[in-house]
């Protein structure tokens, strides 16, 4: 059977809850991404609270406190078929006797640690990686474009790290960020695909910060010690379009 949702996270839960009534699963599928095949119609199920509680308490139950946290990381992955793979892990901890968790021969556990360890790994770049430009309305805005959709992760980093000012994240892949002002956080809808931000929305002052840490940047680099393996190792090039150290100074 096929079954879409509504894309959110307690609606593929809900899917879940709903496959034990229903019978197998096939495919899940967002609703507003779903392609109509040859086997009929999908089965829409709606987001049930209830449900999707009761999924999580039994995945705490077989596999700890930790779980859904991870599950939930899974599914930020926006990997294909990742629907499945949670489906199929729930499935998997729900008829074991011990934790799943821990049961690395099998090949559904060895894929959750992946993707858990990459989505680790990309909240970490972008907490070293956002560089925040202030504008003219008094706003610290930042643009990303991470590999997975890891903006829901990283309001307890940046509103402990910057509680006093008024700030924004912006996710140019997604279109959507995180805005901040003391002292609450919540995500905003732009209709906005732009990978910079117009020079002239930025203060003066920003503009000057910014050529100072360029001309830093560029004194310290030291020629005969360059190292450009390790550096993209550190630095991967994908995020150079966001790092003002990495952009060419325009105000020439």
């Amino acid at each position: 059977m096929v079954y879409t949702y509504d894309g959110s996270f307690e609606g593929l839960l809900s899917v879940v809850f709903e496959s034990y009534r229903l019978g197998a699963v096939e495919e899940i599928s967002e609703e507003s991404a779903f392609q109509p095949g040859l086997f009929g119609e999908p089965i829409f199920v709606p987001t049930n609270p209830e449900h999707n509680q009761r999924v999580k308490k039994k995945l705490i139950q077989q596999c700890g406190s930790d779980v859904v946290t991870i599950l939930y990381h899974i599914f930020l992955s926006e990997q294909l078929q990742v629907e499945m793979l949670i489906y199929r892990f729930v499935k998997l901890a729900v008829s074991s006797s011990g934790n799943v968790l821990n049961n690395f021969r099998e090949p559904i556990i060895l894929q959750v640690h992946r993707i858990k360890k990459q989505i680790h790994r990309e909240v970490h770049r972008m907490h070293a990686f956002v560089r925040f430009q202030q504008t003219q309305e008094g706003l610290y805005a930042a643009l990303i474009n991470p590999d997975f959709n890891v903006l829901p992760l990283l309001p307890p980093h940046f509103t402990q790290r910057y509680p006093a000012f008024r700030w924004l994240i912006y996710d140019t892949k997604r279109r959507y960020g995180l805005y901040y002002e003391p002292y609450t956080a919540r995500f905003i809808t732009l209709d906005s695909s732009q990978h910079q931000l117009a020079p002239q929305l930025l203060t003066n002052a920003e503009k000057e910060y910014q050529q100072l840490w360029r001309t830093y940047f560029q004194h310290v680099n030291i020629p005969e010690r360059r190292n450009d393996k390790l550096h993209l190792q550190h630095v991967p090039r994908r995020y150079w379009q966001f790092l003002v150290e990495k952009q060419e100074d325009t105000s020439r």
